[in-house]
């Protein structure tokens, strides 16, 4: 008999089991149960209502609710716990109902225990909910398969001393017991048989929720759904049920209400400090309680946010400096002699350039493009050439620096030894149901499933060509988005820069280079997006397809699939006006086409203060309209889909609405939900690293953002996501290998900006070099060459010829010998020197940064020093306290072996008594 009491009536659950009874013919596994129910609030004081109850099997009892409220994460009885929730809505179907009732079997033959709640308790009058718990014995069984690491001891290892200063920094901690949830313990691997060696206090409460929830599902997607006595391995795993319908979702419970702590005998009120603590916005100064995190989420959810919360506290460095960068050029805006040489109406004014298009575009003067070459200035100046060098060594910094911090948790989250122990535990069910041909393993000589050779470069190959026909489709697309550039410039020369048009107001601030960038910048964005849209979904369905091994394995070829596609995707454009726009265009009497002669449309120009403005534009628009729409679709799309459920849930009583319903409301956390949150910050990575020395402001951006970021990802965790299964993670996994890539990359990238898209060389060649007086006087004219207007080929001469019929010759941008020279248009000397020097800074740049780069790596350790000796001392006194246990174990073993025997088998020889005491 077990007596349970609450706080509004008694009830006393008493069970009876009786193999002999002659009115049970299921066998011994049926249960008959009876429950009395002593209402105290009866008005006759002795109102008593019997139930009888019947579960057809073991450990799976549907009855009606006991507690008081719902709102609880146990049993009915108030003692087990609710490891894991699945629900369903019977709609009749006779193979779901069938799948269902195999697949419950299973699992109590397995040794979880159900409880179901009816249809008729739910909110919705549909949905069935079925609670499962997970007994020790079950626990301890699969703890000790899955070789979870448990406390044996509580660490003698004292914290890191307390750093200089720390008052400074009290502000933006947290509460002691929110950083630190649980004590320090030394662990090791689980085992069923040394019970008696871990710290377990209570059994109920020795595997925290987050390892509960784990082993739950380890078993769900591993279990048959196909009756006794049949054998189809298709048919195994919660993943089918929830996909052909079976089930409608499977979730472990939140431990409260976010905004509401739960009761003491409920237990912690973890989701409660998460979002008090952490998911709100007012705290986005605060740290991160990283460790409570782990705890409540685990630990590949816990290692996302430290390297998100480390990322921001790197890029306030480098946005300090991009900051820096920037008002240099706006104090320096002034001393801009090209500018004001522009500007001037005496020599921009009077500077007559050829024609940017054929027939539409007329004649112009340099001074309309005074406030572009001002605005140029805020970003190409002196300053951007060391901030790049900059940001080169930042990105190593950030990188390696991470390493050991990494390391660091690695350590305080057991985990160093976690992929060697788990490699072969993540096999992925899919993998084990769909591959029939199994071999002998050679390291553990034991039958595993396998992927032959030949269909495995099969599914390769369809994987590759699918992969480079949607590249292919990004190019085609940018080659469109191109063609639509030189259409249109066209059309806004005509219109920004036609002298009898008076010059609207707009063509007093935009240019029709800006006008063509920002307009094509948008287009492009907008395809990025569908063309983002469609291709996750291929890439998941040629993953799947490939039929990786395990987990670890799926994740990094879905990684480098999406990564592979995004870079081409989101800097393909960037790429075209870097390092294409205005450098293959010929001159005016030998114009450089797109696709050669097949088309009319003439390739672009770059504006006379360079092309570093536009690649500026188009950088903004897609880095800051990519974070703007992914705030949009993290934060405001599911505020507004929940607000309304939201707002019913918390107004409604707790006794109507249960833990479980509250939960299935929310939106589910995909399997690759921490996927897409790695991959859009690290293409905002990009976005600040390859083209930063453009846009020195994008790492200030990005620091906004990812300040937004972390609270709106800790607010959906909390309040929008259902609460997702713990898994483990040392490390961010394929990710570092992609930042390193980008890290190189950036180097050569900068590097090839600031020779060739920005203008910094070419003047620092003429002041040094071609300037008389060391002044960047006359640098506008020698930076232009002279053509005869005469000569011009009338299929580009503009429809209407508006200049003086004194201008016979005509100024473009670039180094050839002027008309009438003996190598006439030929690139002269200045161009060599240009492109000598432009040679030579990138050669000397990628050397200085990389030669910084790798002695920078080499001197900072990934491993901090005094965390190796953490982990060489852990190991050593988890080998001293095992060896220890074992003996004494041994001596308790022969102490009941002598006691036990009669006293003429104890008889040891002296020589015998003398060898057991060396071995102990």
């Amino acid at each position: 008999m077990r007596r349970i009491t609450g706080n509004a009536k008694e009830e006393t659950l008493i069970e009876l089991q009786s193999a002999a009874d002659s009115q049970i013919t299921a066998g011994p596994a049926v249960l008959t149960a009876f429950r009395i129910n002593l209402h105290s609030d009866d008005s006759s004081g002795n109102g008593v209502g019997v139930l009888l109850e019947r579960a057809q099997l073991p450990g799976h009892i549907e009855t009606d609710k006991l507690q008081p409220t719902r709102d609880t994460v146990f049993f009915r009885d108030g003692v087990r716990r609710i490891d894991f929730v699945l629900s369903y809505v019977d709609d009749k179907d006779e193979k779901k109902q069938e799948r269902r009732r195999a697949f419950e079997a299973n699992l109590e033959k397995i040794g979880l225990q159900l409880e179901t709640e009816d249809k008729s308790d739910s909110k919705d009058q549909k949905t069935y909910f079925l609670k499962i718990h997970a007994p020790w014995d079950v626990l301890a069984t699969y703890a000790d398969v899955l070789k979870i690491k448990v406390p044996f001891r509580e660490s003698d290892i004292p914290h890191g001393q307390d750093v200089p200063l720390e008052w400074l920094s009290r502000p933006f901690r947290l509460p002691d017991d929110i950083i630190r949830p649980q004590c320090d313990y030394f662990t090791y691997p689980f085992d069923k048989n040394k019970t008696d060696f871990f710290l377990i206090e209570d059994k109920d409460t020795f595997f925290p929720p987050s390892t509960r929830n784990r082993i739950v599902f380890y078993i769900l997607a591993r279990c048959p759904y196909y009756a006794e006595g049949r054998k189809d391995r298709e048919k195994t795993g919660i993943k089918r049920l929830l996909s052909n319908g079976t089930f409608n979702a499977a979730f472990p419970l939140h431990d409260c209400r976010y905004w509401k702590k739960a009761r003491k005998d409920d237990g912690e009120s973890e989701r409660y400090n998460l979002y008090k603590h952490w998911a709100r916005f007012l705290c986005f100064y605060k740290e991160q309680p990283l460790n409570l995190i782990r705890k409540y989420y685990g630990e590949k959810i816990g290692i996302y946010f430290a390297w998100l919360g480390f990322y921001t506290e790197m890029l306030f460095f480098a946005a300090i400096m991009g900051l820096i960068c920037f008002t240099y050029g706006v104090l320096s805006y002034d001393d801009n002699i090209s500018s004001k040489e522009i500007c001037d109406p005496e020599i921009g004014g009077s500077i007559v350039m050829c024609p940017l298009c054929d027939k539409k575009c007329p004649f112009w003067k340099l001074n309309s493009t005074c406030l572009s070459s001002w605005q140029s200035h805020l970003f190409d100046n002196e300053g951007t050439v060391f901030f790049a060098i900059f940001m080169g060594i930042w990105v190593t910094l950030f990188l390696e620096f991470w390493k050991r911090r990494q390391a660091r948790l690695e350590y305080q989250w057991d985990l160093v030894d976690f992929e060697e122990e788990q490699q072969q535990l993540q096999i992925r069910p899919e993998f084990e149901i769909k591959c029939t041909k199994r071999r002998i393993n050679k390291i553990t000589q034991e039958s595993e499933p396998y992927l032959p050779f030949s269909s495995k470069c099969a599914r390769f190959s369809l994987s590759a060509t699918t992969v480079l026909l949607w590249i292919s489709l990004i190019v085609a697309c940018i080659i469109g988005v191109i063609a639509y550039r030189l259409a249109v410039y066209a059309a806004f020369a005509s219109i920004i820069k036609d002298p009898l048009r008076k010059i609207q107001l707009v063509g007093r601030f935009i240019t029709p280079q800006l006008a063509t960038s920002v307009t094509a910048s948008c287009i492009n964005f907008a395809i990025i997006m569908i063309l983002n849209f469609f291709y996750e979904k291929v890439a998941v369905w040629i993953t799947d397809m490939e039929i990786p091994k395990t987990h670890l394995e799926y994740e990094n070829k879905l990684t480098m699939k999406m990564f592979l596609f995004q870079f081409v995707n989101y800097y393909s454009s960037c790429f075209y006006v870097a390092f294409f726009k205005g450098k293959f265009v010929g001159y005016p009497g030998a114009y450089s086409y797109m696709l050669g002669n097949l088309t009319k449309l003439r390739n672009e120009e770059c504006d006379p203060g360079g092309c570093l403005i536009e690649l500026t534009t188009q950088l903004v628009i897609v880095m800051a309209g990519k974070q703007l729409w992914g705030n949009i679709q993290e934060a405001l799309l599911p505020l507004m889909r929940n607000w309304w459920s939201s707002r019913k849930g918390r107004h409604n009583p707790e006794n109507h609405y249960s833990r479980w319903e509250q939960d299935y409301v929310l939106q589910n956390f995909s399997q690759l939900g921490l996927f897409y949150e790695y991959l859009e910050m690290v293409i905002q990575f990009g976005f600040i690293t390859l083209f930063v020395a453009s846009f020195p402001l994008a790492p200030l951006l990005a620091l906004f953002n990812n300040i937004l970021e972390i609270r709106v990802d800790a607010w959906k965790f909390t309040t929008q996501f259902r609460r997702p299964v713990a898994s483990k993670a040392r490390n961010i996994g394929a990710w570092q290998e992609i930042l390193n890539a980008v890290a190189i990359l950036s180097v050569v990238t900068n590097a090839f900006i600031m020779a060739f898209t920005s203008d910094m060389i070419p003047r620092m060649v003429y002041l040094y070099v071609l300037s008389k007086d060391r002044s960047m006087s006359g640098y506008v004219n020698s930076s232009l060459s002279i053509y005869n207007i005469s000569q011009i080929h009338p299929q580009n001469m503009p429809e209407e010829r508006w200049y003086d019929n004194s201008t016979t010759t005509c100024r473009y941008r670039d180094y050839r010998n002027p008309p009438g020279h003996q190598r006439e248009y030929d690139h002269n000397m200045q161009f060599w020197h240009i492109l000598a020097a432009k040679m030579a800074f990138i050669i000397i740049m990628e050397h200085v940064v990389f030669v910084v780069k790798f002695f920078v790596a080499w001197m900072i350790p990934d491993v901090p020093s005094d965390v190796k000796a953490r982990i060489k001392r852990e190991r050593y006194l988890i080998q001293e306290y095992l060896h220890n246990y074992e003996v004494e174990r041994l001596k308790m073993q022969l102490s009941a072996s002598f006691i036990t025997e009669p006293c003429s088998e104890m008889t040891l020889t002296s020589d015998k008594q003398e060898m057991l005491s060396e071995c102990l």
